[in-house]
């Protein structure tokens, strides 16, 4: 199910929103009809492969105290290594068979060998996110930062919670442990959820929606008929809708945490404004690259090895990375493109980068990710490249079948403006100066003006926009689901 559909917005979610605060007095049940929802949630879109969740949920509910009574005996490298291994098969047979059949069929026909034949199998929805969920309670109990949660219940509803169930965030276990067994929701806590979680819709509806259709129209020409203006306007719009379509998520999972009383971390902190590929990582996807940091890179070594292996671990990080978000060599290449130059960004260069002038240091990193972004968007490897080609000027196109004219519109236009603008720090800086006039007794009155307007106004305006637009059956699927 999908946040920005019609039966999450007016089925789903004020059924759950109804009968949880009904139950706002029974702390256990009201754990118990998360579960139920989340499990319904998951099960509308995937069916029986609700099994593979369930699985999963009892497998590693059950290593957790294993894990955790071994490790006071002893180190518990067997059970620590049994329980990984576990979750990265799991992931495996699911994200990554075709992938391997694929390349093994192609490089064993050039021998004469028949292929392997086993059919397609199944990605279930959101399979990386609650294999990584799953690793995280792993080792956190490994790592004695956390006991295991010994209710089967409450360890089902940390893994399968719907709103960063199917495309996060990451939510650890020990950030997210005390809010299992006791949290509170007031009127103040419920409304910013309710405004977080329309921002989120707004973005992800108005805008990711909007220049999406652009783009999946331009990736889809062939590149040899592609003009750089054209290339350079796909990739643009590609740029802003996956920003604001997972972005967007992400306000929505963490506004629903807040009208349920949980608190998830920030996922995102204007990327964009980056003036280097550091700093990009720091700022997109934040659940994801803590992930990768804290347990991959930093038991690899980490920064604290030799110059030589510092860069080999970023190489390994980045290319699990690209390989996490796809079983297909555009996302490894992608993921190595990204572990390329974050290697370049450790010596002189990247000193440059922050200490030179901060233009060039932001072209550097908008010019980066952007090309990163074809690999990321195009159908196959060799169809990016040939788009980077057409990007560069060297495509083939006489830019009379396709042109910038046949992809705009007042629309198109509008949502990009927005978009880029919508990409600084604006809001942040608004909320600084609110606090500000809060802060003055002669302005508080101000601030609460201003607070009614965003409430009463613009929150419920932005909500009937997103509506009207998804009544019209706009383009709706989230990028990350595929994940």
């Amino acid at each position: 199910m999908v946040f920005s559909s019609a039966a999450f917005l007016f089925y789903f979610l004020p059924l759950v929103l109804a009968g949880y605060f009904m139950l706002v007095s029974f702390g256990r049940a009201r754990n118990w009809l998360l579960l139920a929802a989340s499990l319904f949630f998951y099960a509308w879109g995937e069916g029986e492969y609700v099994a593979i969740m369930l699985v999963s949920i009892m497998a590693n509910y059950l290593f957790g105290i294993w894990v955790y009574r071994e490790h006071q005996r002893s180190e518990s490298k067997l059970a620590i290594s049994c329980a990984i291994a576990f979750n990265i098969v799991l992931l495996v047979i699911f994200k990554y068979t075709n992938f391997i059949v694929d390349n093994v069929n192609g490089f064993t026909a050039g021998l004469g060998i028949d292929p392997i034949v086993i059919g397609r199998v199944h990605l279930p929805i959101g399979i990386s996110f609650f294999t990584f969920h799953c690793i995280s309670y792993i080792m956190d109990i490994y790592r004695r930062q956390t006991p295991p949660q010994m209710s089967l219940p409450n360890t089902a509803l940390y893994i399968s919670l719907f709103p960063q169930l199917v495309a996060g965030p990451i939510v650890r276990y020990k950030d997210i442990a005390g809010q299992l067994l006791s949290r509170h929701v007031d009127m103040a806590r419920f409304s910013r959820g309710i405004n977080r979680f329309v921002a989120g819709l707004g973005k992800k509806v108005l805008l990711a929606n909007v220049v999406a259709m652009p783009a999946d129209k331009i990736f889809s020409i062939p590149p040899d008929q592609l003009t750089a203006p054209v290339a350079w306007l796909g990739i643009l719009c590609y740029t802003l809708q996956i920003y604001f379509d997972f972005s967007g998520y992400s306000d929505m999972a963490i506004g629903l945490a807040n009208m349920f009383g949980f608190k998830f971390m920030e996922n995102f902190n204007y990327p964009y404004i980056s003036r280097s590929l550091r700093e990009f990582w720091r700022r997109w996807h934040i659940s994801l690259s803590t992930w990768f940091r804290d347990y991959l890179y930093i038991p690899l070594g980490g920064s604290r090895c030799s110059p030589g292996r510092v860069r080999l671990n970023l190489v390994i990080v980045f290319f699990l990375t690209g390989l996490w978000h796809g079983a297909s060599w555009s996302f490894i290449v992608w993921g190595l493109f990204h572990g390329a130059f974050l290697v370049m960004e450790r010596g002189r260069f990247g000193k440059f980068l922050d200490e030179g002038p901060r233009i060039f240091s932001h072209a550097y990193a908008i010019l980066v990710f952007m090309v990163g972004w074809v690999f990321f968007r195009a159908a196959d490897l060799s169809t990016a490249l040939a788009y980077i080609q057409a990007m560069a000027g060297f495509g083939t196109g006489s830019g009379l079948e396709w042109h910038v004219g046949l992809f705009v519109n007042p629309k198109v236009i509008l949502a990009l403006c927005v978009g880029v603008v919508g990409s600084m720090p604006i809001i942040p800086r608004i909320k600084a100066w609110r606090e500000k006039l809060a802060a003055n007794r002669r302005t508080a009155g101000l601030d609460d003006v201003i607070e009614a307007l965003v409430s009463l106004v613009a929150t419920p305006a932005i909500f009937i926009l997103c509506v009207m637009s998804l009544a019209s059956g706009t383009h709706n699927p989230f990028i990350y689901f595929q994940f």
